[in-house]
């Protein structure tokens, strides 16, 4: 079971991200299902699956149901990208259908092995630490991020929202890198390795300090340093309350 799951894995990724040219990236997504390319590529994806099925033919169910797939699930990836923008929302743009798209093969993957291997869903699933787990994720990200805006907007330096300013960072870079501290933060405390955090305040400082020093801006210094230390003063308070309550259910 363990190997046959890890060999489609494989076959997967060799397909996706090693032998595929960036031209058929392209023609897949102009043409979508049309294109030669993308039927190309699941033809690939086939002898790479057929070889991981050791060419058994009693695995020729799910062999045809992962090729199947794989192209139907990419056709539809290449047409929706062209009604979303690159930067259409912070959750909803190209990025996020790369994800959903690598998300439901590698799914549909873990399906084919169930469907031969039943024991591969014998493991026990906790509800309640599922549950804990996905109400910690929605605050460390979204939820944390509207709290630190809505407690800092009345210190916003005119040089951060100053739509004039040729000096803007990427765009919603500074929510992305929210995100991950606050992520980080919560690995560290769960593992138990609390230098962790310590690490990464002291990384952030030393990232931070030449814009500061060369923007000569006491409020934007004081402005950045806010929101650095509520970000991750909500990160371990969150992280502690998920390994209380975990401790509980």
């Amino acid at each position: 079971m363990t190997i046959l799951l890890l060999k489609l894995l494989m076959a997967h990724l060799v397909a996706d991200f090693l032998i595929q040219p960036l031209s058929w990236v392209k023609d897949k997504e102009r043409k979508a299902f049309v294109s030669k390319k993308l039927v190309w590529h699941s033809l690939v994806h086939a002898a790479l699956y057929a070889m991981a099925f050791a060419f058994s033919p009693q695995y020729w169910l799910g062999w045809l149901l992962l090729v199947v797939t794989h192209y139907v699930i990419d056709g539809f990836k290449s047409v929706s990208s062209r009604y979303i923008n690159q930067e259409a929302s912070l959750f909803f743009n190209r990025r996020s259908l790369f994800i959903i798209d690598q998300l439901l093969h590698v799914v549909i993957i873990v399906a084919v092995v169930g469907y031969y291997f039943p024991e591969l869903y014998d493991i026990a699933i906790d509800a309640e630490q599922l549950w804990l787990l996905a109400i910690a994720l929605l605050l460390l990200t979204r939820v944390s991020s509207i709290i630190i805006k809505v407690l800092i907007s009345r210190w916003t330096p005119l040089s951060v929202d100053d739509p004039g300013n040729t000096n803007h960072s990427l765009a919603n870079a500074g929510s992305y890198i929210g995100f991950l501290e606050r992520l980080f933060i919560f690995v560290f405390i769960v593992t138990g390795h609390w230098e962790g955090v310590g690490f990464l305040l002291a990384a952030k400082s030393v990232f931070r300090f030449g814009d500061l020093k060369d923007a000569h801006d006491r409020r934007l210094t004081e402005y950045i340093l806010i929101g650095t230390l509520i970000s991750f003063g909500l990160a371990i308070a969150i992280s502690l309350g998920y390994v209380y309550f975990k401790g509980l259910v």
